[in-house]
C-alpha cells in the first residue's frame, strides 16, 4: 500500500513517516494556504490513499485568525477531498472533539450533534463538511489530547515545568482520552487499508486512548513515570482562562471504529511510556 500524507512536521505525520510506503509531503509542496496545490499533488499521485494529517491547531490564535484557520482547515481539505473523490482515492481526514461543545459527562458518539465553543471547532467542523460534500470515499477521524515525542504537547510541557518547579496548579474539570501520535497514526492507516479494500465502508469516527482522564491526572501520570517529584493541585477551567474556550468533556464514544474497520481503543499509559522513553534517549 502507498499512502500521500499532506503534513510532515507536526506529531501525527512524523509518526506516520515511520511506517513504509508513506509519503509526507511538507509546506514547501503543499501549502494549505493555496488549497489547489494539494489538489495538483492528488491528480499527479500514484499512491492508493491519501491522509489529511495537516491542520491549524493553535487554537487559541484561532480567535484572531479564523479566516485563515479556515483555509487552512476547511478549504483545502475541501479542495483535496474533491481531487481525490475525482480519481476514487479513499481519504481519511484528522479532525477534532472541539467540533462539540463539551457539556455533559457521557462519551460523545459521532452521530451526536455538533457545537462547537469556538473558531478552531468551527474550521475543523467546516473541514468535516467539506470533505463530505466531496463524495468520494472517506473516514473522518475525530481525536482529542495528541501526544508525542515530537512538537509542542502537553507531555513535553508537563516534563518540562515539572523539572523546574515543585508545586503546579492543572485543570480538573476537562476530562478527555490522551492519544499518542503513534497510535492516532496506525489507526489512520488502518482506516486507509480498509476503505481500499472496500469503498463503500467509511463516515465518521472517533479515535482516542483509553482510560478517559483529567488533565491533572493525566500530569500526575507524566510525574510518575518520568520519576519527577512534583505536586500536582486540581483547579477548575474557570481559574486558568484561555483566549478559546475549551470543551470540559471531550469523551468521545470509540465503537464504530473498532466494528467498521477493527481499530481498538489504545491504553494511552502504553503510548506514554514509549513516549517518555524517547524523550529520554533524545536527552530531553
Amino acid at each position: 500500500m502507498r499512502y500521500l500524507v499532506f503534513g510532515a512536521t507536526g506529531q501525527l505525520a512524523r509518526e506516520l513517516a515511520r511506517h513504509d510506503g508513506v509519503t509526507c509531503l511538507g509546506r514547501d509542496l503543499a501549502d494549505f494556504t493555496d488549497p489547489e496545490s494539494g489538489a495538483r499533488l492528488v491528480e499527479e499521485t500514484e499512491a492508493d490513499a491519501v491522509i489529511i494529517a495537516a491542520a491549524y491547531t493553535a487554537v487559541d490564535r484561532a480567535e484572531e485568525e479564523e479566516t485563515l484557520a479556515t483555509t487552512v482547515n476547511a478549504t483545502a481539505p475541501g479542495v483535496i477531498a474533491g481531487a481525490a473523490a475525482a480519481r476514487g482515492l479513499p481519504l481519511v481526514h484528522v479532525s477534532t472533539d472541539y467540533v462539540f461543545d463539551g457539556s455533559g459527562d457521557s462519551p460523545r458518539s459521532p452521530d451526536e450533534p455538533v457545537s462547537p465553543l469556538g473558531a478552531y471547532g468551527r474550521t475543523k467542523l467546516a473541514g468535516e463538511d467539506a470533505v463530505r460534500a466531496a463524495g468520494g470515499p472517506h473516514a473522518i477521524i475525530r481525536t482529542s489530547w495528541v501526544v508525542s515525542a515530537h512538537g509542542s504537547n502537553f507531555v513535553k510541557t508537563m516534563r518540562r515545568l515539572g523539572a523546574e518547579r515543585d508545586r503546579l496548579t492543572i485543570v480538573a474539570d476537562q476530562i478527555g482520552g490522551p492519544t499518542p501520535a503513534a497510535d492516532l497514526a496506525q489507526a489512520c492507516l488502518a482506516a486507509a487499508d480498509g476503505l481500499v479494500k472496500d469503498p463503500a465502508r467509511g463516515g465518521t469516527y472517533h479515535f482516542a486512548g483509553a482510560p478517559d482522564v483529567s488533565w491533572a491526572d493525566f500530569a500526575r501520570e507524566i510525574f510518575a513515570r518520568s520519576g519527577i517529584s512534583c505536586e500536582v493541585v486540581d483547579i477548575p477551567s474557570s481559574e486558568y482562562p484561555t483566549p478559546a474556550k475549551r470543551p470540559l468533556n471531550s469523551r468521545l464514544d470509540c465503537s464504530a471504529l473498532e466494528t467498521d474497520f477493527g481499530i481498538k481503543r489504545p491504553d494511552w499509559r502504553d503510548g506514554l511510556q514509549d513516549i517518555i522513553e524517547e524523550l529520554e534517549a533524545q536527552g530531553a
